[in-house]
């Protein structure tokens, strides 16, 4: 199957400029540009953990296992450079599955001038696993990280939250173009980008940069999915608790961005929205250690950081 499965990756996959042998040999040659610095990310995507493939067109798995690295290239707001791609294979029908995955990610990679470098394939008793290992470049301003945030920075998000299982988790579209926009045009001090849920994820930006916060959650955009996720729900009396913040808040999965930014910069971004995604201020850090939420009356009280916890 292995054989038969990289010939048919020879013809389908596109020459790249920055593969200058192609495929096919023990490894790849990568030409990287002048910039020495390189941005590495890998993810792993498991049957019946991330996704069902009994419920699901594989294609649209091969597409969220290189979106989510894409989404963490974005985080840093980095170009992507080439991705290798690894996949253990159910024994039945393994060659038809390999190239399903392939037709879903092969678009994307083409989008964001991704070159495929290679990976490696493997049959086994076990159910699929997908494993995406990316390569990316800062831009000359360096890496956006997690640690840069200040006190007094505003608290900005791309698009909206929660809901994201009802099908944007698979059909999502990583934030790569908005973040180098961003990062070009505007002073950023720090970045994250929301998989594992907004108040999760906020919650570890926060303690690589040594603060805390406080949000409106009234403020936060929701998305429409998590109001029809809660009519779903409203019929489960375990549930009946939960409202459209929480799965906002909670949920997961969204692959929005979640910026730290200087308040004059930010308060320019706010007022040009330059990207196709609207940009929402929902919050400001603060020197005190903690996510904390404040209601209309700017009553302070502790927001637990929910989302999942691998």
């Amino acid at each position: 199957m292995e054989a038969e499965f990289v010939a048919w990756l020879r013809e389908r996959l596109p020459r790249h400029r920055q593969l200058p042998l192609g495929i096919g040999d023990d490894a790849a040659l990568v030409r990287l540009r002048e910039r020495g610095d390189v941005l590495v990310s890998t993810d792993m995507l498991m049957d019946g953990v991330d996704f069902h493939l009994d419920q699901v067109d594989p294609r649209r798995i091969g597409r969220k296992a290189l979106a989510v690295n894409l989404s963490d290239i974005a985080a840093m707001a980095g170009r992507p450079l080439a991705a290798v791609v690894s996949v253990a294979l159910p024994r039945s029908g393994g060659l038809s599955l390999a190239q399903q995955l392939c037709e879903g990610f092969l678009p994307l990679a083409e989008q964001y001038d991704l070159a495929i470098a290679g990976g490696d394939t493997n049959s086994w008793d076990g159910p699929l696993v997908i494993s995406v290992t990316i390569f990316g470049e800062p831009t000359s301003r360096g890496p956006l990280t997690r640690s840069g945030a200040r006190p007094g920075d505003m608290i900005l998000v791309t698009g909206s939250f929660g809901g994201s299982i009802l099908g944007r988790h698979f059909d999502f579209e990583p934030r790569v173009a908005e973040a180098l926009t961003l990062a070009e045009r505007y002073e950023l001090h720090a970045g994250i980008d929301v998989s594992n849920g907004l108040s999760l994820d906020l919650s570890r930006l926060l303690a690589a940069s040594h603060c805390g916060a406080e949000i409106r959650p009234s403020q936060i955009p929701i998305n429409e999915a998590a109001r029809r996720l809660l009519e779903q729900e409203s019929t489960d009396s375990k549930i009946s608790a939960v409202t459209a913040i929480d799965h906002a808040l909670g949920d997961g999965e969204d692959f929005e961005l979640i910026l730290a930014v200087p308040p004059e910069s930010a308060r320019q971004m706010l007022k040009d929205q330059p990207l196709e995604v609207p940009l929402t201020e929902i919050g400001h850090c603060v020197a005190e250690p903690g996510l904390w939420q404040l209601d209309d009356q700017d009553q302070r009280a502790p927001l637990a950081a929910r989302g999942f916890l691998h």
